[in-house]
């Protein structure tokens, strides 16, 4: 395997009712790592969230991640910089054995209300294998120069 090839999981999506007609997640370049999801909201009733307030955002999709993979939903760059919309959570993971209807927990930190339309891109996902620890409880950890300096100890 070249440093230019990886591994490409296959994400089994269900598409709920309200989500019909929705285009399902896609990468916008070729080199993008998150696809776009898209707001599940009813064509004649947009979700409005007021600033300072959050929102479930629905996306009309139910997914299987194969065992040893999370999806990660994380905030939108141009929502952000622009409207000042993010994710709450961010990045929220969806484990492999969730089988509900992904949804964006969206926060509205902005001066003026934002409006969400069906289709809208709401987030992005970010697909990444997880390997699971094993605890092992001892009685002392070893030494570092770093010790048990914490927040802010190596500089601002």
């Amino acid at each position: 395997m070249t440093n230019f090839e990886r591994v490409q999981p296959l994400i089994r999506v269900m598409r709920l009712p309200h989500g019909e007609g929705l285009a399902l997640p896609a990468y916008e370049t070729p080199l993008a790592a998150g696809c776009d999801a898209r707001a599940a909201v009813p064509a004649d009733a947009p979700m409005t969230i007021a600033p300072g307030e959050r929102a479930l955002v629905p996306t009309g999709l139910a997914i299987a991640l194969p065992h040893g993979w999370e999806m990660q939903v994380r905030p939108r760059s141009g929502l952000a910089a622009k409207r000042a919309i993010t994710c709450l959570n961010a990045p929220g993971t969806v484990d492999a054995d969730y089988r509900g209807e992904v949804k964006v927990i969206l926060i509205n930190h902005g001066d003026a209300p934002f409006e969400i339309n069906r289709g809208d891109r709401v987030a992005q996902l970010v697909f990444a294998p997880v390997h699971q620890a094993v605890f092992d409880e001892v009685e002392a950890l070893d030494d570092t120069a770093r010790g048990a300096g914490g927040f802010g100890s190596t500089g601002v």
